[in-house]
Parts: structure tokens; sequence; C-alpha cells
């Protein structure tokens, strides 16, 4: 791997106002705080940014402090591989980590994917997400989602209201591909009321119905539609002990601790059976980049949180038809 001694860390805080509020289970979202990442061998740069995990405590000043740790050894020289060793999962290992690749690729003259042993990116079919809101207001959002050839719902855990804001959208959207994110919301109790109902209105995904630490309780439990793990699987740590209880692994980049173990989660997965989904926290464009590579391995992409924002950053994720693609303008080479 190049060496990256002589370096010098810089670390900045933004926050990002969102256009509107966003809801999802117990949480309603103004604004993304995220940490951005420089670092600089004096002629190159490499950038990572990084919202943290909420439900976590894996926010702004948690990142700070990690990455303030961090530094004397990322000054030093560090590797990606001694990266993975010296800090946890987590959005400060994600930005230091990203950054890296890019400085990287830069000094290479290399672009990320051929770094990552990837073929050539191709556009990616992106969902866009819909806020938990009333019925009305949902489907009305995915009739404005013009463009849009896929759909994820956030849902609460109301299920009744949950079951009415799915059938809304399908009735505005019926071409559509759509997937619902319960976000922890429901017991397993409900899960076969609330899976009658996705199967009716012809849904392909169900992410996250129970609360991480309720994986047991999947156990023997049959799924027409496929599951997928969000907060249940964290890292690639956690990959081994989804078989059996879920179809799909959602990799966030802020929850594994960056590219070089999303990478990786994605190929165990692979090699287990396993569906793979790539998603985001509501960052910016240089938060989708290194996401937009790891979902070259993946069967559904969810890399939309941009579009939430009042505005994002220029170059930018572009949108077409219902394909995300990031350029390298945007991270990597340049």
């Amino acid at each position: 791997m190049t060496s990256t001694t002589g370096l010098t860390l810089d670390v900045a805080i933004e926050s990002l106002p969102l256009a509107k509020p966003f809801r999802i289970s117990g949480h309603v979202f103004t604004e993304a705080p995220v940490v951005i990442v420089t670092v600089s061998d004096g002629i190159h740069i490499g950038r990572g940014e990084a919202a943290g995990v909420y439900y976590l405590g894996d926010d702004v000043p948690a990142m700070t402090a990690a990455i303030e740790d961090a530094r004397a050894a990322v000054e030093a020289g560090i590797t990606r591989d001694g990266l993975q060793n010296l800090l946890p999962a987590g959005g400060a290992r994600n930005a230091i980590d990203c950054a890296l690749w890019e400085l990287g690729a830069r000094r290479s003259d290399t672009p990320v994917h051929e770094l990552a042993d990837l073929p050539a990116p191709r556009p990616l079919r992106t969902t866009f997400t819909l806020g938990a809101d009333d019925p009305e207001v949902m489907a009305a959002g995915a009739r404005d989602f013009v463009q849009a050839r896929a759909l994820k719902l956030k849902l609460t855990g109301d299920l009744d209201l949950d079951i009415a804001r799915v059938d809304a959208v399908r009735a505005a959207r019926p071409e559509c591909w759509i997937g619902v994110d319960a976000n922890q919301g429901f017991a397993i109790g409900e899960l076969d009321r609330l899976i009658a109902a996705l199967v009716a209105a012809d849904v392909k995904l169900l992410e996250q119905p129970l609360a991480r630490g309720r994986e047991a309780d999947l156990d023997g439990y049959s799924s027409p539609i496929p599951l997928a793990a969000d907060e249940s699987v964290l890292t690639l740590a956690d990959i081994d002990g989804v078989v059996g209880r879920f179809d799909v692994v959602n990799i966030k980049l802020d929850k594994c601790g960056g590219l070089t173990e999303g990478l990786a989660m994605a190929r165990r997965a692979r090699e287990l059976g396993l569906g793979v989904m790539v998603g985001n926290m509501v960052s910016s464009s240089l938060a989708m980049a290194p996401a937009f590579i790891v979902g070259q391995l993946c069967d559904i992409v969810d890399l939309d949180g941009p579009i939430f924002l009042a505005a994002d950053r220029t170059p930018s994720i572009e949108y077409r038809d219902g394909d995300a693609w990031c350029s390298e303008a945007i991270w990597g080479r340049g």
C-alpha cells in the first residue's frame, strides 16, 4: 500500500440544512451535522465526510474526539489497514478511511474502483425515500418523484397507519419498485399482518422490522418477501450471524467505518448467499461517492441522501431517469 508518511490532517464541522423535516420511527431530522476530514501530503489531498450513527451516540463531538485521538497516527503515515485496527467502526473511521482512499487515488493517478479491484462503475438504480407522514402526503411525494423507478417508504410502527401509507403510495405509483423501512418499529407478533399487507401491495423488501437485539425472534420465521438487516448489521463481524434470519444486509459506511470495511462486507455477504444493499445517512454527495463504489457490488441501492438537503455540494451526484451517477470529479482521482 502506498506510503502516507508526512500527512497533515484537518477537521471541519458542517451542518447541512434539510429542505424540510424528515421523519422516521422515533426521530425527526431538520439538519444533517457532518464532519469533513482532509488529509494532505502537501501536493495531493483526500477527503471524507461522515454523519455518524445517531442511534449509537456517534455524533459530531464523538467523531471529532475520535479523530483527534487518531491524529498522530494518521499524520505519521497510517495505512488503511492500520486504520482498521486503530479505530472502531463509526463515523470517525469512515471519514479518515475515505480520505485515505481518495489520497491514494490522487497520488497514484488511479481510479478508486481500480484500487478496489472493481470494473469501471456503472449508473445505479437508486431508491428515493419518502419520510413517514400522512398517507396522502406520502402519495403526493411519490408523485413528485417523477423520475423515480424505485421508492423506499419510512414506517413508524403504527400498524394501521403504516399499512395506509403503503397502500396510498402504491396507488399513486403502481409501476414503481417499492421497499419499506420499519426502522426497528415492530414486534415479531405484528409481522404476519404487516407482511400480508405488504405482499398485497407488491412491496419487494422489508427493512429492519425488529429492534436491534431482537434478531433471534426471527429464528424459524418465514417471510414471503425479503427481510433486510440495517441496524442489526453494523460491521463485517455481524454478517455471519444474520444468515437464516435476514435475506439482505444494508451496508452504510458510517456504520461500518468506511469504504475498506464496506467492500469487505459486500464480498462476505455474497459468499454467504445474502443479498447486498448499500444505504446512506442524510449527507452530501461527498459521502455518496464512496458508497457508490460499494453500490457496484449491490442488488439494492439507496443513495438519495443529497435530495433532502437544502443545497448539495458542487460537483454533485447526478440523478437521471431513476439512476444515480457519481463522477470522479466529486471524489476520487479527480
